[in-house]
């Protein structure tokens, strides 16, 4: 079923020309909203039409009126010039910082600047306390927190007119504490919800110690100029697109932006993009592959808000998107950046069966070299399946409101990411290759997808679902004497939740063909119950862990806009005390998973209260949050972005 068809795109594909791709796009400044973002847009359209595909730029307004379902929209930026210098203490003056040397040392969306300051030196600058007993007015902060944090508490609250930034986020365990003293961390503003002021430059982790230990001794002065400024625009989404029979769609996403150079996130991600929409226009155009019966759409946009506005803009198409794939990072050479390649699966909240194909062609078409006996193969590189943890465009795509299931092909994590190291020689063609091809046989198979393919599938997710089930009891049998050991009862209810998902994937199938799946869903269900039932004796008789008893547990929340929400432009507006009480309730998210606030909206469907919305994201990450998530659902509600 796969193996032709993955010979003739695997032999069309050319890792090469992506990382060619990659090194053209890093050369662009590509923040969202911006000339460099433009002009990156303009080479990959004109790319993509030179090979014979449709390509269309669909600009958006990019201004403060501007809405996209619940995202609110931004200005344009442009950066002419900017630079940094410490003038005081004589001895050390030099200049620090060039934008023209390196676009990322300048804050993206710093305002207009030309002049003196005094520079005070915190430690991270993201609590109160730092901040007691020191003047900032006029001054200038260096510190290594979070730079929208340290900007409302120095600059909002206390009228310094900018900060430097000199922190590098680590990314454990490939990029502990000082791993790169001589880099620049990406860092930005955004403007959504509040009056812009002030400016930002960064400087690596070695240049702000320096500074540090000079304070000490001398009271510095820096000089900054900065001459940018932000104006009502456009923000631009390219797309490209290969007809088929019928008006479904198949939607490969890979996200544009990022500052320059930002090769692996994300040039490496829009040039295998670029590479399997070539590869496949020209193998149908020369008559090697049929067309498809579905169309192929392919979108490179800005992060998210890309996805926001060409998705709300495009509201009629939705339902004609069968499936899709976000392709983020792919790119690096895992030797030099640390990463396995990802195959992320969309939440589960949305049951669906894209998740199992990509798996399985990876693992059956991706075998490198044989063992030493012959007598198995197996691939040279890192790669795992990893369940949702969203961060990029399939967590709009696949939120259950849009519902376009949508995997991820990601590598992570990266030594470099986010960093001014993110270069192109950290990208591999070979990886490329991998992933051009891969993305093609996925993106063509369900394009052309019937009732053959269909069954198929469905005995995939079948066989899937059971393997599952034998791994999932057996752990719950090997804990079982432990004091944290699932019991009895608690191993029933996850079963019955696996049990649901799996029936609701199957129906998914019939998305490609009205195929009975009704048999499976049988089946699966009592061969998981006869696994219980051999298993059940040996776990213990222990009640299933009950939910703390906080207040919302009974609140039934409501969304009110399609897609994810967006609070922060609108804690934005609060005041101080409100926004210092969202950091806080962030830093506490943050420890417990990232992905918690998503998965709590994409369960809440109207009918479901906090405890059961609850029960269902411990059931699909083992994770105990309720009353983290009853007080989000309150934030969403006080914003109003739900009804409770």
């Amino acid at each position: 079923m796969f193996h032709q068809l993955w010979s003739i795109i695997r032999d069309e594909v050319s890792g090469a020309a992506a990382a060619r791709a990659v090194a053209e796009i890093a050369r662009f400044h590509r923040i969202q909203a911006s000339p460099g973002f433009r002009r990156a847009a303009e080479w990959v359209s004109e790319e993509a039409s030179r090979a014979g595909l449709r390509a269309v730029t669909t600009s958006f307004p990019a201004d403060d009126t501007a809405r996209f379902w619940g995202a609110a929209g931004f200005q344009e930026w442009e950066a002419r010039a900017a630079t940094l210098h410490l003038i005081t203490p004589d001895e050390g003056a030099r200049k620090l910082a060039d934008f023209r040397d390196l676009p990322l040392h300048l804050v993206a969306r710093s305002l207009p600047f030309d002049g003196e300051a005094e520079v005070v030196v915190l430690e991270k600058g993201e609590e109160e306390a730092e901040y007691e007993g020191k003047d900032l007015a006029g001054k200038v902060v260096l510190a290594r927190g979070n730079v929208r944090r340290v900007h409302d508490l120095a600059v909002v609250r206390r009228g310094a007119v900018g900060l430097i930034y000199d922190g590098m986020a680590e990314q454990e365990p490939v990029r502990p504490a000082w791993t790169l003293p001589d880099a620049v961390q990406y860092t930005s503003f955004w403007w959504q919800g509040q009056e812009p002021c002030g400016f930002g430059f960064a400087l690596t982790p070695r240049q702000g110690e320096a500074l540090r230990r000079r304070a000490r001794e001398h009271t510095l002065r820096v000089r900054a100029h900065v001459d940018a400024h932000l104006y009502n625009g456009w923000l631009e989404v390219v797309e490209a697109f290969i007809p088929g029979e019928t008006d479904e769609e198949i939607v490969l996403v890979a996200h544009l932006c990022h500052p320059q150079p930002s090769a692996n996130d994300n040039a490496s991600g829009a040039a295998a993009l670029l590479e399997t929409a070539r590869a496949l226009a020209a193998l149908i155009a020369r008559g090697e592959l049929a067309p498809p019966r579905r169309a192929i759409r392919f979108l490179w946009v800005p992060e998210i808000t890309g996805s926001l506005a060409w998705l709300a803009f495009n509201e009629s198409r939705i339902p004609r998107m069968v499936a899709g794939l976000n392709l983020d990072m792919v790119g690096q050479d895992q030797e030099q950046c640390g990463g396995s390649l990802l195959v992320e699966s969309p939440p589960e909240a949305l049951p669906n069966f894209t998740g199992a194909p990509l798996a399985r062609l990876r693992d059956l078409l991706l075998p490198e070299v044989k063992t030493f006996g012959g007598t198995g193969g197996y691939p040279l590189f890192r790669t795992a399946d990893v369940p949702f943890g969203g961060g990029s465009d399939h967590y709009v795509f696949s939120d259950p409101s849009v519902g376009v299931p949508m995997p991820m092909l990601i590598q992570w994590p990266d030594r470099y990411y986010h960093t001014s190291a993110d270069t192109p020689d950290r990208v591999d063609p070979k990886m490329l290759g991998r992933v051009a091809a891969l993305s093609g046989l996925y993106a063509y198979w369900l394009a052309q997808a019937g009732e053959r393919e269909a069954r198929w599938l469905a005995q995939e997710l079948s066989a899937r679902f059971r393997q599952r089930v034998i791994a999932e009891l057996q752990a719950a049998r090997t804990e079982a004497d432990g004091e944290s050991g699932p019991g009895r009862e608690e191993v029933r209810r996850q079963l019955e939740y696996r049990i649901d998902r799996h029936r609701g994937a199957l129906e998914s199938v019939r998305r490609l063909a009205p195929v009975d799946v009704s048999s499976y869903q049988a089946a699966d269900a009592d061969f998981a119950a006869q696994e219980y039932r051999r298993v059940a004796d040996d776990l213990a008789d222990r009640p299933a862990p009950v939910p703390p008893e906080v207040e919302g547990v009974n609140w039934v929340p409501r969304r009110l806009l399609r897609g994810p929400a967006q609070p922060e432009e609108r804690v934005a507006r609060q005041d101080a005390a409100t926004r210092d009480r969202w950091w806080d309730f962030q830093q506490r998210v943050r420890k417990t998973a990232s992905a918690l606030p998503a998965l709590a909206e994409y369960w809440a469907d109207g009918r479901r209260t906090v405890a059961e919305i609850a029960a269902l994201i411990r059931h699909e990450t083992g994770l105990e949050a309720t009353a983290q998530i009853a007080e989000y659902f309150r934030w969403l509600a006080d914003l109003g972005l739900v009804e409770i």
